[in-house]
């Protein structure tokens, strides 16, 4: 009966102990650091040699979603290797996590990065290709004729 509450008690310390800090020096779960090692994965992954990601979070099947898919598509080919597209369907369970790592509050949201990851300008709704376009416009970007 020692024997198993002492390993017990090893173990609980062990499993602790291979938990790591967070920036805030307190310990956090693994699965917390899981999620953060993804989400700095993902950051690296978007340094890409496109000048601006654009990100689309929404769902196949929400209207004002569905209305954007053919916006992004023209998107990407108007500026071939100046934009990269990239689409998550926030209502599927696997992509769910980019709802919240985006913090969106309604779909459609439509993200802008920059070369290095970063965010540079976010719109929620349907969001109309002219409109894009002279954002994308302001940012440098050609598209081809």
């Amino acid at each position: 009966m020692k024997i198993i509450l002492v390993s017990i008690i090893s173990l609980s310390f062990v499993f602790y102990a291979c938990q790591g800090k967070g920036a805030d020096g307190k310990m956090q779960p693994q699965a917390d650091q899981q999620v953060i090692q993804e989400v700095q994965n993902q950051k690296a992954d978007m340094k890409t040699t496109a000048l601006v990601t654009f990100v689309e979070l929404g769902s196949v099947n929400c209207i004002p979603c569905k209305k954007m898919q053919p916006v992004m598509r023209t998107i990407e080919a108007k500026y071939v290797g100046q934009v990269q597209v990239i689409f998550y369907d926030v209502w599927k369970a696997d992509q769910k996590k980019y709802a919240q790592q985006y913090g969106i509050r309604l779909i459609p949201t439509q993200v802008f990065l920059d070369k290095e990851g970063i965010e540079i300008f976010r719109h929620e709704g349907f969001f109309p290709e002219t409109e894009i376009d002279q954002f994308l416009q302001k940012q440098g970007l050609t598209p081809k004729q």
